[in-house]
């Protein structure tokens, strides 16, 4: 089925409505990605000033201040209190360096407070395979604990359990799951981690800002003006496809 069409100086602008249909659908996809795209530009600005700004504030004394993630993400803290090395968590799947392990996770339970919060003590690669638990790096400084409050590693989606092996200590779990974490203990875990020795060496920052300059705002803008762009090469198709020759006209 044609329109009538539209003379526009000797030529016919004629649209097909199948094709037209097909030309909006691909171009409302192409124009809802490159805004998504700006979306995602503008979140990662106000996440890279709210990790300056955590930067520059003072350091959560954990034990006096009831930090959350939602309030203190990306903040230096410090916290006194014991370690729980009998019951640690193994994070798998993860790879450093080109090595596949795990990173180490131990409650640290707070001086004065019924609360624990889960330390981030590094990586530890698999050396054994994984019927061989891997032996766990010692604590350097027992009663106290330093580092950035972060959310730790993230998943897309998560499959199975969060353990496969619950009846064993250090219990190896395949994804960030606090609830989990918080039923295999007998005591209540923050909602977040303290990336261990991060107030020390910056590891936390150093990584945000490898990150930001991978997939920053840049990025996001580059790619939404790529979508922009296929938009608009998409419109001049469909008109120039559409558009012809008035019969009968001499052209010169």
């Amino acid at each position: 089925m044609v329109s009538n069409g539209m003379p526009i100086a000797g030529f016919q602008f004629s649209p097909r409505i199948l094709p037209t249909i097909a030309y909006l659908v691909i171009l409302a996809l192409l124009l809802w990605l490159g805004f998504w795209q700006l979306d995602r530009a503008e979140q990662k600005r106000s996440e890279l000033a709210a990790r300056a700004a955590a930067t520059s504030a003072p350091v959560v004394k954990i034990n006096e201040v009831q930090a959350t993630l939602a309030k203190s993400e990306y903040r230096r803290a410090r916290a006194i209190g014991e370690y729980d090395t009998r019951h640690q968590f193994l994070l798998d799947n993860r790879v450093e360096d080109g090595e596949v392990g795990y990173r180490v996770l131990t409650p640290f339970k707070l001086a004065g407070r019924t609360e624990a919060v889960l330390v981030d003590r590094g990586f530890i690669p698999m050396t054994e395979g994984r019927d061989v638990m891997p032996t766990l790096p010692e604590i350097e400084k027992p009663g106290e604990v330093t580092g950035r409050i972060g959310r730790g590693p993230s998943v897309g989606i998560q499959l199975g359990a969060a353990s496969d092996n619950p009846n064993e200590w250090p219990r190896r779990v395949q994804y960030m799951d606090f609830d989990y974490i918080n039923t295999a203990l007998n005591y209540p875990v923050a909602d977040y981690l303290l990336v261990e020795g991060s107030v020390r060496n910056d590891m936390v920052i150093q990584q945000s800002t490898r990150e930001a300059w991978r997939y920053g705002p840049e990025r996001h803008e580059g790619y939404a003006f790529q979508w922009f762009a296929l938009a608009t090469a998409l419109t001049l198709i469909w008109v120039g496809v559409n558009t012809k020759r008035q019969p009968g006209r001499d052209h010169d």
